[in-house]
Formats: structure tokens, sequence, C-alpha cells
């Protein structure tokens, strides 16, 4: 319960899983770093819980009128103008479209979630290879696709891509790999009494896309434009408007925010200071866990879809500081720690512009789907979307 015992148990691990941590860029040097605190309690030290860790300091303030901007109507002469340089930069060959595929669909009994199937017989990784082929199409040119996959679903993925014969534009590259610990800083094993990995979140994008090689070859021929999005959320797909719209905005990053309906919780876009020992401050999604305490969550009205578009030199390279979040999970009957990092802490270190987008009807572009009782509730909607989009062949 302290550092060299921690130590110890790293240096002795088995060949095997020291391959399998090597490949996920495991960084053990870090995982004791970030034990710290469970040794301080371990030794009864006040180290003070994880939510009060987590918190940021300082004052933290909601949104402003006008930090949340609405997209131009269809049919403006605003919207037409960004409908047209999107289309032309998706034509040069700027945008890549990546999606978030490292999940296991824990809720639906621990399956990938890109291939379960969405609708209409077709999985959700059918469905993001029928969009890209649409606006390949649509461009005259292959608009790269890639996926980032963890451990656990990187051979399932690209085993189904091969049964699909999927195109060369479309790629996958992994995520990171961490070891769980306990309360008290050691080693976290399973019941079969080996060292338990978990994937460490979607914050590890950046850091594994620059790894892959993916993004500094884009760049290098000429790419700009770098659109994230969960691959479960089929309402989060190219739109030749929104994307003119960054372009002229001028911003590094846009984030796509949705308004709240009745029970919704995430991360809100809210004014705090930058981590960077430069006092400044800058609107940026913060998750409910995040917040201080006495700040009301629910007097911002729209949260984050964890959609985003990004400079793609910017993705490359800025110096994108991640924060390790403290988190407990059940695994099993028991209680474990890992640290997690999140994407959305690129609205801390770049210059962001926010979107409210719908979420309602075949325009909607926020449907995500977490377990059985979403897929059935959205089913409707994720048909008439896909099919409006060229996922799907109209009925």
């Amino acid at each position: 319960m302290n550092e060299s015992t921690l130590r110890r148990d790293l240096a002795a691990l088995a060949p095997a899983i020291r391959a399998r941590l090597a490949a996920g860029a495991f960084d053990a040097e870090r995982l004791i770093a970030l034990a710290a605190p469970l040794f301080a309690r371990a030794r009864g030290e006040a180290t003070g819980n994880a939510d009060e860790r987590n918190r940021v300091r300082g004052t933290v303030e909601g949104p402003n009128t006008g930090d949340i901007i609405d997209p131009p109507e269809v049919g403006t002469a605003v919207f037409n103008r960004n409908a047209a340089a999107g289309l032309e930069a998706i034509r040069r060959g700027e945008l890549a479209f990546c999606v978030l595929a490292g999940g296991m669909a824990t809720r639906m009994g621990g399956v990938v979630k890109a291939l379960v199937d969405a609708v209409d017989g077709h999985t959700f990784l059918d469905l993001r290879l029928a969009e890209n082929a649409t606006w390949s199409k649509r461009a005259r040119m292959s608009v790269p696709l890639w996926l980032m996959t963890s451990e656990a679903t990187d051979r399932p993925i690209r085993e189904a891509l091969s049964r699909a014969n999927a195109p060369p534009h479309v790629a996958t590259f992994v995520q990171d790999l961490g070891l769980r610990l306990t309360r008290e800083g050691t080693l976290f094993r399973g019941d079969d009494g080996q060292p338990s990995t978990y994937a460490t979140g979607h914050g590890d994008l950046p850091d594994a896309l620059r790894r892959s090689g993916l993004l500094r070859s884009f760049v290098a021929t000429g790419g700009k434009y770098v659109w994230i999005t969960n691959l479960d959320n089929l309402g989060a797909t190219i739109d030749d408007a929104l994307l003119g719209h960054f372009i002229h905005c001028g911003r590094d990053l846009l984030v796509e925010v949705a308004a709240k309906a009745p029970g919704d919780r995430g991360g809100v876009p809210v004014w705090a200071d930058v981590d960077d020992g430069a006092r400044a401050r800058r609107l940026q999604v913060l998750e409910e866990f995040r917040l201080p305490p006495g700040f009301d969550a629910g007097s911002v009205r729209v949260f984050n879809t964890n959609t985003f578009i990004v400079k793609a030199d910017a993705l490359l390279v800025a110096p994108l500081r991640y924060h390790w979040f403290e988190v407990e999970k059940k695994v099993g009957e028991r209680v474990a720690v890992q640290f997690e990092r999140l994407l959305q802490e690129l609205t801390s270190a770049l210059d962001a512009s926010y979107v409210r987008v719908p979420r309602e009807g075949v325009t909607s572009r926020f449907l995500p789907v977490k377990d059985h009782d979403d897929l059935l509730a959205r089913r409707q909607d994720i048909r008439a979307v896909a099919q409006a989009r060229g996922m799907l062949q109209p009925a």
C-alpha cells in the first residue's frame, strides 16, 4: 500500500500483459504518480475524496448571451454560403471524420457496440460505412474515416471491416490501456487473479491519433479539419453547412451542444480558469462532477453532445495537457479505482465556438444510444435520419 509496493508489482507483471500494456501506451510512472492520494489515504492522511480532487478551482460562471449560437436557417444566404464553403473543403480533401468506437455495450450484454444491430439489420458500423460511401461519392473523392478502437473492440471491428470490404481510406487506431487499482493503491486483480485492464477514456484520442501517423499524414497532404463524434450517435454526421460555419468562424474548435431535456445530465459550457498558470479564463466544457459545490448545472440549458470539429494542425501540435480523473468502478461485486481523461478538455486548450444543434426530427444531430431502451425509443428517428443522410436506402 505504498509506492514501492506498486513498483514491485508492476515490475513483476507477466510478459504477456506487459506486451499488451506497451501496445496500449501504458505509462507506469504516470500511474504511480496518480496513485499518490490513494497511498496517502491508506496511511490515514487526509487527502479529500475523489470528488474534491476532481473539482475545478476558482470562480465558475455560466455562458453569456451570444456565447452559444444557433446555425443559420436552411435556405438563407448565410446557410448557402456556409454549405458551399463546406462542400468545397470536403472536395479538396480537407476533412476527415473520426468516430469513437472503443466502447463495449455493457448495458446490452457486453457486446461490441459498433457491431450492434442499430436498425433494419444494419449495425452502427454498417451505417457509418454507408454514410462515408455517400459522402465520398458526393465529394468525388475518398473522405477519410477513422475509428478509434480499444483493446476489447479492435479485432472484432477490423474483422467486420474486412468482411465489408471497407476501402483503404477507412482506418483504425487503438486508444490507451490502463491498469485498475484498489482504493489503497495496489493492483486490482480480477476473479481470475490477473491484473484488471481498461480503456482510459475518449480523451485518449489526440495522443492515440498522433501515434497512429494518420493525422500527420493527413495534414501533410492538405488535410485541415477533423470531425469527431461517438459512433453510436448517428445524428452526428458530416454536414457541409456546419463545416462551412466552422471555417468562417475562424476558431480552432467547434463544439456541438444540444438543449437539455428533463433528466439530462452531462458536460456543460461554463467560464472557468484555464489550468495553465496564466490566470486566463475560457468558455469550456466541464462535466458536472468537476463543478464547484453550489454551482447549479441546471442553470446551463445546453450540454455537450461529444461532437467536435477541430483544426487538424491544432490537434496535431497543440500542447494538450489532459487531467486524469479518479473514478471508482464496480467490477463484479468489488470497487476498483481507475484514472480516465475526457475529450471535452480540448475546450480548455483551444479557442472554441459553440453551436446549438437540433435533437428532434429528421434534422437531429443528437441520437445517443446507451442501452436497449434507448435503441427501442430512438429506432424510428434513427431510421428516418439514416434514410435522409444516405446511410439507408429509403423505404
